[in-house]
């Protein structure tokens, strides 16, 4: 499920941990101020970055896709407040 604009403005509001789950070339080109770079294919190595399981998270990534990939995957490893906000461009301006 995509966030709305509102929706994605009050994670961050609330404090949200911002992930680009885009690859580290991607992450050079421009990324959202603030955010972890943490690419979804190495989210299993770095769960320790993302602790608290209860802690807020906010993905996002190219055009969602891996955004919703790395939501699914950390919930299944028991993160319980992880939302995704679909593409870079879907991000507020700071």
């Amino acid at each position: 499920m995509q966030l709305s604009q509102s929706e994605i403005v009050k994670k961050i509001q609330d404090g949200a941990m911002i992930v680009d789950v885009r690859s580290d070339l991607e992450y050079q080109t421009g990324a959202y101020p603030g955010a972890v770079n943490i690419p979804v294919e190495s989210i299993p190595a770095n769960l320790e970055k993302l602790e608290p399981k209860d802690r807020l998270i906010l993905t996002y990534c190219a055009s969602g896709m891996r955004g919703n990939r790395a939501v699914t995957m950390l919930e299944s490893f028991g993160w319980t407040d992880v939302w995704c906000a679909g593409a870079l461009r879907n991000m507020p301006q700071p």
